[in-house]
Parts: C-alpha cells; sequence; structure tokens
C-alpha cells in the first residue's frame, strides 16, 4: 500500500510502499477513501525537516539539552549517533481520514467489516491507502454522510473543544481570531449554537469564504479603529467570548482578544499563537484564559486512546470520541457547509503537487484533500521485498529475523548487526509499514513486513532478534524457540514468574540458544574488571548506583501490562551485572523505596536493591530519579581483597591495589559491550554450542528482578 512519509533529516515529502499496518485487538484496519491536511500542524513539522541541525536544536532546545548532556556523559559519537538514530526515523502526517472498515480487533465488538467510519489521531489516522485505528478515534458514518465529508470530523472535533471550554450560549457575541479551516468550522459551528460570530483574519479572501458560510461580520486584522468596531457592533460592551484560531508566533491575538472582550470575558486559545499576555488588561477585566486541549478529553491519554476505556459520560461529558461523534451527527443532520471548505483535492501520488502548494502559497487554498483509489484484495500484503535478488547463501552464513525497529534497535543493535559478516539481515518486522519499509531499506534486509509470523514461519531464518516492547519479549520468545529459531531478546527477559516458566520450558524443548540483552557483561571495561578480581579469595562488597533519567508519569514503562515498571525494566541490567563480576550466585534480596500511598507513579523509580550472594559478598543497586542528568549516569565500585575497583559510565575505569593507580578511559565513546553481545550470539550458533550455563543466569538474575519488585510493591500495603 502507499503512504505520505517525511524525512526529518531533509524535510522532503514523499510516498512509499508499505506492508499494511498489523492489528491490534481494540483497533479497526480501515481502507481509507479521503484524508485532510491539516495545512498548519504539517507544515510546521516540515519545516522543522528542513532546518539544519543548529536549526532543529534552536527549534527544541529541551531535546538539544538532552544531547548535549548525553555526549558529557557517553561521549560525542554515542550521542551523535542516537540524535541521527531518531532522524532517520520517517514521520507520518495526518491525523484525519474517513473509509471502510476492512477487519476488525478481536476485542472490537460495535463495529464490522463493511462499516464506513471517520478517523482521527497522530500515528494512526494517516495519509495512507489503509491505517489501523483504535477503537475510541473512530465513529461510524450514517449512511447519508459521505467520506469526503467526515474526513473534516477530526479537524470539527478540535473546533468543537474550543468552543465547549468557551461555555457560550444562545445570542452571545463570539469573536474568532483566525479564519483557515479550524476558524472556518469553528464559525459554522458557533452559528449552529444560535451565536452572533464576528471574524478577524489577515486575509480578505477568507473573510469572504466565511461571509459566504453564515459569518455576521468579517475585519482585516489591520482596519483602522478595529477595537472600536468591534465595540460597537457589541452596544459597547465588547464580545462574550473569543476563540483564538489562528497560527503565528506573534503574540498579537492574545492581546487583541483581551481589548475587545468584556469584562469577565472567556478568551481560548486553539491555535499555535504566542502567548505573552498583558497582565494590565487581562486583570483589569478578569479575564478567563483556556488553551484547549486538541479533539477533547481522552487526548494523550494511553488508556483512553490505545487501550479503549472511556470516561464515564456522568463525569466527562464530551471525550474526544463523543466530539467526533456529535461533529458526524451535525454533517447528517446537514448543519455544515463542507464543500466550499474543499480547495484542491489529490490523488495520493501527486501528494508532492499538494505540499508544494502549502509551501508556496502561489494560489489561495482552504481544505486540501487526498484521494484514494480503492484496490483489490491482493494489494492488502504484509511482506514487502527490498532486493530483488537474496544474496546466496554461504555455509556458515546466519539468516536473521529481527522484530521492532525503535529508536535502540536502529541506532545501536541494528548498526552493529550490518557490519557482522556472517550475518545476513533476511526479514525485518514492525507495527508499522512505513518503519519496516525505511529501516529496512536502511540496513538492507532481504524484505520486511508488519507480521511478525512470518518471521518464525520462514524456514530459512536460524535467529530472531526481538526488539520489541516489554510486554512482547516472553510471548515472542516462546513462540521463537517453538518454531526452531535461536533468540536473542532484549532485556527484561519476562513480566511474571509464569512467564520465566514458559520460556524455560520452551527452551528446554528446543535445543536452541537464547541471550538476553545484558550486554554490560561484554564491554571491554567490565571484562578488564572481572579480569582484575579473578584471583580473590575474600567476598566482595560492591555497590552500583544509577542517575536515572526523569520521565513522565504517563509513560509506557509505568503502565504494568506493558513496561512492567522501571525496576522490571532496567534494574535487571545490575543485578545481573553485580553477579557476573562477583561471579557468585544471588541467595537472598531485599529492598527499601521511598514509595508511599500518596506517591507519585513514578516514585517506583526510587529504590535500593540488596543483594546477598552464595560466597558472602553482598552488593548495593541504588537507583533515583531524583538527580541532575548532567551528571554521571552509572558508577559502580568493587571492594575485595585490599584492593578497589570504580567504574564511571562505561568509560572511565580505575584500579587501586597496594597503593598504586591504574586507569583506562574512553573520551569519545563508550562501549557498553552490545557488539560484544551480539559477536558472542553469533559464535555460540555458528560453533553449534549452546549457552546453558549464561541461561540459567539469565533465570536467576530475572527472578531475582521479580522478587525485588513484590518485594517493593508490598512496601507500600505497609
Amino acid at each position: 500500500m502507499k503512504q505520505v512519509k517525511l524525512n526529518m533529516k531533509t524535510g522532503e515529502i514523499d510516498v512509499a510502499d508499505v506492508p499494511i499496518p498489523s492489528l491490534y485487538a481494540k483497533e479497526v484496519l480501515v481502507r481509507n477513501e479521503y484524508s485532510l491536511i491539516s495545512s498548519g500542524t504539517e507544515q510546521s513539522l516540515i519545516d522543522l525537516g528542513k532546518k539544519s541541525l543548529i536549526g532543529k536544536a534552536k527549534e527544541r532546545p529541551d531535546l538539544a539539552a538532552k544531547v548535549i548532556n548525553r555526549a558529557k556523559r557517553d561521549g560525542i559519537i554515542t550521542a551523535y549517533k542516537q540524535a541521527m538514530g531518531r532522524l532517520d526515523q520517517p514521520e507520518s502526517l495526518g491525523y484525519s481520514c474517513a473509509g471502510e472498515i476492512i477487519r476488525v480487533g478481536e476485542s472490537v465488538s460495535d463495529l464490522k467489516v463493511g462499516d464506513k467510519v471517520a478517523c482521527g489521531g497522530a500515528g494512526y489516522a494517516s495519509h495512507a491507502e489503509i491505517v489501523a485505528v483504535p477503537r475510541n478515534l473512530c465513529v461510524k458514518l450514517p449512511g447519508t454522510v459521505s467520506c469526503k465529508d467526515a474526513c473534516f470530523t477530526t479537524i470539527g472535533a478540535i473546533a468543537m473543544q474550543g468552543i465547549r471550554n468557551a461555555d457560550v450560549k444562545l445570542s452571545e457575541n463570539v469573536a474568532v481570531i483566525g479564519l483557515g479551516l479550524i476558524g472556518q468550522l469553528t464559525v459554522q459551528l458557533l452559528k449552529a449554537s444560535g451565536c452572533n460570530v464576528f471574524g478577524i483574519d489577515i486575509d480578505q479572501k477568507k473573510i469572504d469564504l466565511a461571509l459566504q458560510l453564515g459569518l455576521d461580520k468579517g475585519f482585516l486584522r489591520d482596519v483602522q479603529n478595529l477595537k472600536e468596531k468591534m465595540y460597537q457592533i457589541c452596544n459597547g460592551d465588547g464580545v462574550d467570548a473569543v476563540l483564538i484560531t489562528a497560527a503565528t508566533s506573534s503574540s498579537d491575538p492574545i492581546e487583541f482578544a483581551g481589548e475587545i472582550v468584556r469584562d469577565k470575558g472567556r478568551i481560548v486559545v486553539v491555535g499555535d499563537v504566542g502567548m505573552n499576555i498583558p497582565r494590565d488588561i487581562y486583570y483589569e477585566k478578569e479575564l478567563d484564559v483556556v488553551v484547549s486541549r486538541s479533539y477533547g478529553p481522552g487526548r494523550y491519554d494511553r488508556n483512553y486512546e490505545e487501550k479503549g476505556f472511556d470516561y464515564p459520560i456522568g463525569f466527562v461529558r464530551w471525550t474526544e470520541n463523543r466530539n467526533m461523534k456529535a461533529f458526524v451527527e451535525l454533517l447528517e443532520k446537514k448543519k455544515l457547509i463542507l464543500n466550499e471548505l474543499v480547495s484542491h483535492c489529490y490523488d495520493i501520488n501527486e501528494v508532492k503537487k499538494a505540499y508544494d502548494l502549502i509551501e508556496n502559497k502561489n494560489e489561495f487554498f482552504m481544505g486540501i484533500l487526498l484521494k484514494y483509489q480503492k484496490e483489490s484484495d491482493e494489494k492488502d500484503i504484509y511482506l514487502n521485498n527490498v532486493k530483488e535478488k537474496v544474496p546466496v547463501r554461504y555455509s556458515k552464513m546466519i539468516n536473521v529475523g529481527v522484530i521492532g525497529a525503535g529508536n535502540f534497535a536502529v541506532s545501536t543493535l541494528l548498526p552493529i548487526l550490518k557490519k557482522i559478516k556472517s550475518i545476513n539481515l533476511r526479514c525485518l518486522a514492525t507495527a508499522t509499514g512505513l518503519s519496516a519499509e525505511s529501516t529496512a531499506r536502511k540496513f538492507q534486509f532481504d524484505s520486511y513486513t508488519t507480521d511478525y509470523k512470518k518471521i518464525l514461519h520462514d524456514e530459512k531464518i536460524d535467529a530472531v532478534f526481538i526488539l520489541t516492547s516489554n510486554v512482547t519479549h516472553a510471548q515472542f520468545t516462546v513462540e521463537a524457540l517453538k518454531a526452531g529459531k535461536h533468540v536473542f531478546v532484549e532485556k527484561p527477559l519476562a513480566l511474571s514468574e509464569n512467564q520465566l516458566n514458559d520460556i524455560v520450558d520452551a527452551y528446554n524443548s528446543s535445543q536452541k540458544n537464547v541471550m538476553v540483552g545484558f550486554n554490560r557483561r561484554y564491554a571491554p571495561l567490565a571484562i578488564e574488571l572481572k579480569q582484575f578480581f579473578k584471583t580473590r579469595v575474600g567476598p566482595m562488597v560492591s555497590y552500583y548506583r544509577v542517575n536515572a533519567e526523569k520521565i513522565p508519569p504517563e509513560h509506557w514503562l509505568y503502565d504494568n501490562e506493558q513496561g512492567g515498571s522501571r525496576l522490571i525494566s532496567e534494574a535487571c541490567h545490575f543485578i545481573d551485572f553485580l553477579s557476573y563480576i562477583t561471579g557468585s550466585n544471588i541467595a537472598s534480596v531485599s529492598t527499601n523505596t521511598i514509595f508511599s500511598r500518596s506517591s507519585k507513579p513514578d516514585e517506583l523509580d526510587n529504590f535500593i536493591i540488596t543483594l546477598s550472594f552464595v560466597d558472602g559478598s553482598i552488593g548495593t543497586i541504588i537507583y533515583t530519579n531524583k538527580g541532575d542528568d548532567a551528571y554521571s549516569k552509572e558508577m559502580c565500585e568493587f571492594f575485595a581483597d585490599g584492593a578497589v575497583a570504580s567504574l564511571i559510565d562505561f568509560r572511565k575505569l580505575e584500579f587501586i591495589s597496594n597503593g598504586k593507580r591504574k586507569q583506562f578511559r574512553k573520551r569519545f565513546s563508550l562501549d557498553k559491550g552490545h557488539h560484544g553481545e551480539l559477536q558472542k550470539f553469533v559464535e555460540l550458533i555458528t560453533a553449534g554450542s549452546i549457552n546453558k550455563e549464561d541461561f540459567e543466569n539469565y533465570i536467576s538474575s530475572s527472578l531475582v528482578t521479580l522478587n525485588a519488585r513484590k518485594k517493593i510493591i508490598s512496601l507500600s500495603y505497609e
């Protein structure tokens, strides 16, 4: 199928031929008929892509600061590679479309194949022939509503949410500043609500169009005495409410809104405008200001959008889905005029013309639609080839399938795999076709797919790399082992003991290797550290301190079903590392945390884990997100037999013994062992060896991690 993609390095627009997206349980697969280009939002993203690296840094200083801190901590080369890895990922465009359902997820019961739906959501309702959309981000269309009209639904929901935030009443006077597409829909919705509506813009053509569609009066922003004119038409009182739907870095809209609104009036900011609010005006009138959040309640809430949990109507009357549904109902009742808002319509193959029009502004435009031709079902393929001819398979060549292509995979693991000569990258599987297509071409896979089972069923594939989100690790590992594949799986290995038991059973039956991404034990400095203590006699005392980056509370890692917590996802690394250096099995584990019943979810990011080893050694892990990112992320120290070893961020290693110091440094980059672990995995396969001892260590470290989490959770109920 075809999908529009944006190259974030260059800002170039292209149409890619990609597999159809995979379908999750609470989603529907929709064959688009029309999608609507949001010229403001999409052009700003394109403009960002066209900027130089310095320009991108100026546009997003928060992200630039993170890169600088990472460079200080991990080295310039490492930071650069990770930043470039993010830019190498293409962006999908579009967030408002309509079409026909062709498949339904197993947990969706109120929609069926053949239903026409309007869809919303960036990353879901994209400019593509086929899209996978969560149930709460689509609404069923009545038979009288066309997909051409319905593709405006998401934009309409944005306008509707702005109006709800303004809390307008019948016969109130309302000003709309900015008569672009959202502004035009806002005008019509306000008129349908019985308001007197006055529009302001810098383009007379937009004003004329709004007047044609019901606007009571319209004014150019630069007209003389505009403030006085606005007061005159409101009997000297000023307007009751102002909706700002413009898009500009200037603060003029917010300043002028304060001048024309009445005492204790309401101002709602819908568009992306400057927010330098003049205090004197707003203070004297005691004005209410609201920044409207997209389509409505539920937006940016993973539980609502992805998991399908609705908000009770008695508590949240208008969710984003209910706003979308209300807009469709207005279309059904012929309360809105959309034909006049469509200025251009292009086939998806002509998409460059559409964006050239937006960028060059060489003619007037308003609503720009992309139209999709209905293809036969034969086009609904899940597998695409990159190379015309698959390379000859040598006797020791390992055919590899990779599942998952997130930033870590693209910036760290895949570049290493590509360089290993005995590996042939046969197939890549990701959830979205766009990610699969771009990553497969970059790293020269033979083929790419959105159905991971294609990899499991491919008899020529010897090994599977599972680089997906935590929740799938155990399932995919078991399935791959049962399919007769060697498995490399990123940590954590599992999120529960039952999952670990399933993996052990599959491993014992398969006679295949399993390697978990505990890369730190393969780092060059870690090997030096292990060697330093190889002759120790007495027990070891060690600790590992982690200064973790603070992440938003809504991050998927805090979702017990998806991530299992940062303790599960990351502490397993440090437990495994202390076990590796100590060289002894873990006998017991104890924990402590600052978590309390009133704490936020991220308080679970602050904990202490103490390990007791069979040989009498002890180790402590201190994990916190309460530090500064500019400080070192990881530091560990080991004490035994009168000697000390200190390792900082895997860039600086120091030994102290008999009063003498010895140092090892990596100045421009760091090696945390990713190359070493992948090379070891390949060597095991080519040698026909089975890593039973390593596997037992993986299971032990995973069990200790799960046990530590249980103990920490139990502390919160004491």
